[in-house]
Parts: C-alpha cells; sequence; structure tokens
C-alpha cells in the first residue's frame, strides 16, 4: 500500500497532507462514514495454532487467552489482543460528534483511516476562534482518534490550527484527567463518549487559557541568541536558560550556520538536528508561513510556529501521510509538545 491514508474525507479546502475525498458542508454520519472508508466493523476470533500430533498429523488447537481482531470489509488482520481488550469501532468515532454537530454547532472536517485500519481518527471544529495581532488567526477543534495495534488509547484533545499555515498545536488542559493536553482511554475500560464529553466541558475555559498564552507568547520579543538557544533546547533537550545571550550561545547560533552549508556542500556527519535546527531558524527569520506578520515576526509565538511549520510541512517522512500520523500522535507532536513548552518559559 503506497499510502498509510487508505482512505480520508474532507470538507473546505484541502487539508494540509494533501489527501482525501472532498465533501460539502453538513453531510450526514453516515455519508462520512463511507466517505472516509469507515463503514466497516472490527471483528475478533480467538487465537488458534497448527501442531502436530505423535502421528506426525497437522492438527489445529485453540489459544484461548489472545483474540485476533480483523476488518469485516476486506478480513484483513489488524492485530492480536488479549481477551480483555476493549475495541473502539470506527463508527463510533463519527457518532461522538452527532449531538456536537447536529445541536452544538460543531463542524466535522476530516476523517479517515491509517494503517489498513489499525488506526482511525475525525476532526471537528469547535466554533472557536481568536485573532492575534496582524489578522493571525487560530481555530478551535476537536480531534478523536484510537488505534487497535497498541499504539494509541482512545484520545480526545483539543487543537488550536494557526490558518495562515494550518500549523496544528495540541491545547494543554489543566485537569487530573489530562496529560500533555489529551483526554485517554485505555483500552482495557470500555470508552465512553459521554464520559469523554464531560471532561472535555472545560473546553471554552481551555481555549481562553490556550489563547491568552499565545498573545502572551506574540508579545515577547526575542534575539537571535535566544533562538538559537530556544531551538536547541527543544531538538537537543538541552537546559539553556532562555533569557542566557553569553557568547557560547552566540557561537552556538554561529556554529548552526556553518553546520548548514556543510550540509549543503557534502552529506557528511554533522551535530545531531543540525539540519533540523537551520530549517527552523530559517523560517523563524522570514520564510515560514506567516513568519512576518507582527504576531510572529521576531517574538516567541514565531518560534513555537516554526517548530510546528517543520514538524507539520517540512520534517523528514516517508510520505505527507507518515508525516501526518507523526504530526498527531507521534514524534512530532512531542516535538511540538517541547516546543511549547520551552516557549512558555519565556513568558514565566
Amino acid at each position: 500500500m503506497a499510502h498509510q491514508v487508505e482512505t480520508m474525507a474532507y470538507v473546505g479546502q484541502t487539508p494540509w497532507h494533501g489527501l482525501g475525498n472532498q465533501l460539502t458542508q453538513n453531510q450526514p454520519i453516515d455519508v462520512w462514514a463511507q466517505q472516509a472508508g469507515m463503514d466497516w466493523r472490527i471483528e475478533s476470533s480467538d487465537v488458534s495454532y497448527m501442531a502436530k500430533n505423535d502421528r506426525g498429523q497437522s492438527i489445529i488447537m485453540p489459544y484461548e487467552e489472545q483474540r485476533v481482531l480483523y476488518r469485516s470489509d476486506t478480513h484483513a488482520p489488524l492485530s492480536v489482543v488479549s481477551q480483555r481488550y476493549q475495541e473502539v469501532q470506527p463508527i463510533e468515532i463519527l457518532e461522538f460528534y452527532r449531538d456536537l454537530t447536529e445541536q452544538s454547532g460543531f463542524e466535522l472536517e476530516t476523517a479517515g483511516v491509517l494503517k489498513g485500519g489499525k488506526k482511525f481518527w475525525a476532526l471537528a471544529r469547535t466554533g472557536q476562534t481568536s485573532t492575534l495581532k496582524g489578522k493571525d488567526v487560530s481555530n478551535g477543534y476537536i480531534l478523536l482518534a484510537t488505534a487497535c495495534d497498541g499504539t494509541l488509547a482512545t484520545t480526545a484533545q483539543f487543537t488550536s490550527i494557526r490558518v495562515v499555515c494550518n500549523n496544528t498545536l495540541a491545547i494543554a488542559l489543566k485537569g487530573q484527567n489530562s496529560s500533555a493536553g489529551v483526554v485517554k482511554v485505555p483500552h482495557s475500560t470500555k470508552f465512553d463518549a459521554q464520559k469523554i464529553k464531560q471532561q472535555l466541558g472545560i473546553s471554552v475555559r481551555a481555549w481562553e487559557e490556550h489563547m491568552y498564552e499565545m498573545k502572551q507568547l506574540s508579545q515577547r520579543k526575542v534575539t537571535q541568541q535566544e533562538a538559537a538557544a530556544y531551538f536547541d533546547a527543544v531538538f537537543n533537550n538541552t537546559s539553556l536558560s532562555m533569557a542566557e545571550q553569553d557568547e557560547g550561545i552566540i557561537q552556538f547560533y554561529r556554529n548552526v550556520a556553518t553546520q548548514a552549508n556543510q550540509v549543503a556542500k557534502a552529506d557528511n556527519k554533522t551535530e545531531p538536528n543540525g539540519r533540523a535546527m537551520s530549517k527552523v531558524m530559517t523560517m523563524f527569520n522570514g520564510h515560514g508561513r506567516g513568519a512576518e506578520l507582527s504576531s510572529a515576526k521576531d517574538t516567541a509565538y514565531g518560534l513555537l510556529c516554526s517548530i510546528t511549520e517543520f514538524c507539520d510541512h517540512e520534517r523528514r517522512a516517508m510520505s505527507q501521510d507518515h508525516r501526518l500520523d507523526s504530526a498527531w500522535f507521534g514524534a512530532g507532536a512531542g516535538l511540538k509538545q517541547r516546543g511549547l513548552e520551552q516557549a512558555l518559559r519565556l513568558i514565566v
């Protein structure tokens, strides 16, 4: 299969990953299920294995502690799980949004299937929006996703999407039932959509707190030395102070530029993440999407935007759909979270 994204659907402009079937607005859930490739069920069967008896004959033996999950439409295997595993059906992900879209003004924007059915998601716009200075607009969304291969618990998270470049950033929910901006339901417990919605009932407060932090970041001017220290802290997990401006940081910035020139001339080994740091510094210095807006130009918010743009659009990946998976659920999401944490240190 050429793509991890087997099928997906969207409304409005083509998503930043450039994949999917376009729908008109306000389509019913069953249309979304069909067009997003989510109109099948996860079925299961007890595990069996083949052995030989003392006469050399092949016999099939049950292994009752494990089950095989498979697709109802293609019968393709998805994973092997324990008997205690609680699977979540593709249609349940979409049904989560039914009352939100029919009664609360939410709008489904994307939904689809990754990795042949092992992972699937839906993303809906909440209707919350905010504008920073320079007409830099962010919209609020809820992303709900799950996997049946052990790589992801059923996960609901608020995200903000910067309109100028479609950069996606998780919104940190400051509650005891959340971690790093998400509400997670492990597959050892039954998925309860209404319970998750209750936990997400703080959405307005979370959005307001998030945008307050973004506005603070947009007002915090940074120097080139602080920018170099910031990118080093994000990519290399260093403990450098963001306010530090000694000769060591200045030399680091010079080294990043030198590494970029070396990479361009030859494929030699460089300091870890040197190429990536050079790229985000270039984007921060006017070459990123929206980098010249007053909210981002020479500000801490611009630093964060460079990280999110790098993860969503520029980070090396086998394909756009691998990048999507990473930016939402994998290493890219972790890098963006570190970027947010380091940026917020600048305004403490």
